[in-house]
């Protein structure tokens, strides 16, 4: 009975800690830089791939089956109405990242990026990778991430309105960015856990195969598997020591929102993890190892502010 009560007040502190995190009032530039990253990131992933968008636009109908949002249409858009979809995608995606009308262009940027990453699906194989973005997005688009470092900002204090305080508008979104962030890797780790190996999944000997099984692939279509996973794959201690890590930072993941330093901490190993990946299985989660995915967890006001103390200091010696 005593360790029932400890449990529920634990939980009930834990529940008003992240209360009080979720409604924080932090200023707009911890928003602003945010939507800064979100939206250079996408607009680094979509402009080199517009043609490749096109290719598949063009891609026999048989093949169209349509997932998300795209569920609507019973048969693919015509071609030149899907690439101009995709350009309005890219004029909105610029128009957010530097803050212009984003009031409007936020949620069309969002919706359109939603649609956009749906359509492609609906050809292929669904790349699940870019969902965490997508909803990244979302978030961004319809909240004022615009009120700071931005066209807006430049405009308002031009026209001599005031400058916006720390508020818990600015605090709430990110703080739901990084839910997603840090649901998404749960997920992970609940799926492993749920599947036929259960915790033996942390044992390594799942993602041992699993390397070699994508290394094999890769050997029979011409490409090439990743060297280190090569030279690696005789021995089984290495696979555990990589495979257990990483099932725990998965699990333990929503953590990350107690705190910010275990937030620095969680952040910081799962980003070196997906840099294990890519070296062991050659496999590039972009969002991930670009660093843009965990945009929502920097306190981009303090770097700000610390950056500018700097500049200050030096401008002083000189």
């Amino acid at each position: 009975m005593r360790a029932a009560r400890t449990f529920a007040r634990c939980l009930a502190d834990l529940s008003a800690r992240a209360g009080r995190r979720l409604f924080e009032a932090v200023p707009p530039e911890r928003l602003a830089g945010s939507r800064i990253v979100l939206g250079a990131y996408t607009l680094a992933y979509l402009v080199p791939r517009r043609r490749m968008f096109a290719r598949v636009h063009r891609t026999d109908p048989v093949l169209f089956a349509p997932v998300g949002p795209v569920r609507v249409l019973r048969r693919p858009l015509p071609a030149p109405v899907a690439d101009a979809l995709v350009v309005a995608e890219l004029a909105a995606g610029t128009a957010f990242t530097l803050g212009l009308w984003h009031r409007v262009t936020g949620p069309v940027h969002a919706c359109l990026l939603l649609w956009t990453v749906s359509y492609r699906n609906s050809w292929s194989m669904i790349f699940h990778s870019d969902n965490t973005a997508v909803l990244h997005t979302l978030v961004a688009g319809f909240s004022p991430a615009a009120d700071a470092w931005s066209v807006d900002a430049l405009v308002r204090v031009r026209r001599g309105r005031p400058v916006p305080i720390p508020d818990w508008r600015y605090g709430y979104p990110a703080h739901v960015a990084s839910a997603v962030t840090t649901v998404a890797y749960w997920l992970a780790g609940m799926a492993k856990i749920q599947g036929p190996l259960g915790w033996r999944w942390g044992t390594g000997d799942a993602l041992r195969s699993q390397v070699a099984a994508d290394g094999l692939r890769k050997e029979v279509l011409g490409s090439s598997a990743a060297p280190l996973g090569k030279a690696l794959y005789p021995y089984r201690a290495p696979w555990t020591l990589a495979a257990a890590p990483s099932l725990a930072l998965e699990l333990a993941a929503p953590a990350a929102l107690l705190h910010p330093r275990i937030a620095q901490v969680w952040v910081a190993s799962v980003f070196g993890m997906h840099w294990g990946i890519k070296a062991l299985m050659d496999i590039t989660f972009r969002y991930q190892l670009s660093g843009a995915a965990y945009a929502s967890f920097v306190p981009w006001d303090r770097l700000a502010g610390t950056a500018r103390r700097l500049a200050g200091r030096r401008s002083r010696r000189r």
